[in-house]
């Protein structure tokens, strides 16, 4: 028990510290490494309190993929820091409202506060004991309790990933479209050349 008490205490202040430099951290590149460090200590969380299938989750899709691609994408980009840094005083009232706002909803779960939603018992609810996997039962609450808000989200996902192509795409006259008229009519004697090269020739 006191083993499990030390470890859940280093992580946890590691955790705190790596996510204070990640908002302060003036290299765009050392905050997304001390992201991944995050997620990393975060997953050590859930495998201690027994969520392995979280943890599993945390770190395939968050650091495999998503912290993976902020990385490449910080790097490719030419970003100018001068120019970020000019735009912090005029958006510092908005940040610290969000950040008073998600303030007192910590301070809301820490004290165990729930909405009447939470306390109403579920119309199907998740099988108790060691009969199930953890896998099982977050399926079990996603797929009957939660299935409209899953669908939700994944429609939320799918149209950002469109607005995201569609502004990439948009104003730049380096793109190159595919035409398909032009593909299906095409005709071998338009792309085409027969030479004949004579025995010593070149071209």
């Amino acid at each position: 028990m006191i083993v499990e008490n030390l470890v859940f205490y280093s992580f946890a202040t590691v955790l705190l510290l790596s996510g204070v430099m990640v908002i302060s951290a003036r290299n765009p590149v050392h905050s997304v490494l001390f992201l991944i460090l995050s997620f990393f200590l975060a997953a050590g969380l859930f495998v201690l309190l027994g969520a392995e299938f979280l943890a599993m989750t945390l770190i395939i899709v968050y650091v495999g993929a998503v912290a993976v691609l902020f990385l490449f994408v910080v790097m490719m980009l030419d970003v100018s820091y001068a120019e970020l840094r000019q735009g912090f005083l005029r958006y510092l009232p908005i940040g610290a409202l969000i950040g008073i706002a998600l303030l007192a909803e910590l301070v809301m779960v820490m004290g165990h506060w729930a909405t009447p939603v939470a306390r109403a018992k579920p119309d199907s609810p998740v099988p108790v004991g060691s009969l199930v996997t953890n896998a099982h039962a977050i399926g079990h609450v996603l797929y009957t309790q939660y299935v409209y808000l899953f669908q939700a989200a994944g429609v939320i996902l799918m149209i950002a990933m469109v607005g995201a192509i569609v502004l990439t795409l948009r104003g730049s006259s380096h793109n190159r479209r595919q035409n398909i008229f032009e593909q299906v009519n095409r005709r071998p004697e338009d792309v085409l050349v027969v030479r004949q090269v004579k025995t010593g020739e070149g071209i």
